[in-house]
C-alpha cells in the first residue's frame, strides 16, 4: 500500500528528502537500482522515497547511508520546508 503525501505529519520534508537523495544518488552517477543493490534494498523502494511516495524508516536510512557510503549525518543535511 502506497502513502499518500496527506497521510504523513511532514509532507513537504519526505518530499525535499526525496529531492536530496536523488541529487546525491545522480551525483554519484548511480541508478536507482545500483542504489538498491547496494543498500539491499528494492528499487521500488528507492523510486517511492524519491517520489516522495513513501516516508523512510530509520532502516532503511541506514541501509541508504552504507550504500551511498556516506555518514548518515550526511545524507541527513538538506533543508527541511516548514510544516504548514
Amino acid at each position: 500500500m502506497e502513502h499518500d503525501l496527506w497521510q504523513v505529519k511532514h509532507a513537504a520534508g519526505v518530499k525535499a528528502f526525496g529531492e536530496h537523495l536523488k541529487r546525491i544518488r545522480d551525483d554519484k552517477r548511480m541508478s536507482q537500482q545500483e542504489l538498491a543493490d547496494r543498500a539491499n534494498i528494492a528499487k521500488q523502494t528507492v523510486y517511492r522515497i524519491e517520489n516522495a511516495q513513501f516516508a523512510v524508516t530509520l532502516d532503511v536510512l541506514l541501509a541508504l547511508s552504507e550504500g551511498l557510503e556516506m555518514p548518515l549525518s550526511d545524507l541527513m543535511d538538506f533543508p527541511v520546508p516548514p510544516s504548514p
